[in-house]
């Protein structure tokens, strides 16, 4: 399911590359950047499977379900990395004026986007819960924190397309996608602070 998730994500890369490039959209060309760090997170997702699900050895006498856990906080942590990214890069446009008019090609692109990235979050979270990952859910919630991107983009560049006055819509989209990202990615990192203090605790 994961390598389902690593294939789509290389396609969708090169999909919003181009028509961000072609279709002159800073927030679609930013959505693509963000995409890249999808490779990251199921690289994670990967490992963490692969180690979690060892059984117990000599050195790790309650088996290393905690490796599962890490990969959640360093997809949260991606998740983070790539808000700030993105936050900075929509502020910069917007106050240096290099803004475009987008096209409907971008549209395109951020339509095709949000329709696989939803499907791909349902389809990875049924998983993830049957199979009782921590890991495989939280990478389920990125491919999630993906599709309202696209929908922020979308929305964007609609705005954009209406009118030349209204282009600053392009990167405020692109603003909107690195708030969403933060706010899924801090509550992951959260989640495993809270889980690693709380076995802290009780080992005391």
């Amino acid at each position: 399911m994961t390598w389902v998730g690593v294939i789509v994500n290389a396609l969708l890369v090169a999909l919003k590359f181009l028509a961000g490039i072609l279709g002159h959209s800073h927030a679609l060309i930013a959505d693509a950047v963000h995409s890249i760090s999808d490779f990251f997170s199921d690289a994670v997702v990967l490992l963490g499977l692969h180690f979690g699900r060892k059984a117990p050895d000599a050195d790790h006498h309650f088996g290393h379900a905690r490796v599962e856990t890490l990969a959640s906080g360093l997809v949260g942590l991606s998740l983070l990395g790539a808000a700030v990214f993105l936050g900075v890069d929509a502020v910069r446009h917007i106050y240096g004026h290099t803004l475009s008019q987008p096209t409907w090609l971008a549209m395109v692109g951020a339509l095709v986007s949000l329709v696989i990235k939803e499907s791909l979050y349902h389809y990875s979270v049924r998983i993830g819960r049957r199979i009782r990952s921590p890991a495989v859910v939280a990478n389920a919630w990125h491919h999630r924190s993906d599709a309202l991107s696209s929908l922020a983009v979308a929305l964007g560049i609609g705005g954009a397309m209406i009118s030349p006055d209204w282009q600053f819509l392009d990167c405020v989209a692109a603003l909107v996608v690195a708030m969403l990202i933060a706010r899924v990615g801090l509550r992951f990192v959260v989640d495993v602070i809270k889980e690693s203090g709380g076995d802290a605790f009780k080992r005391c």
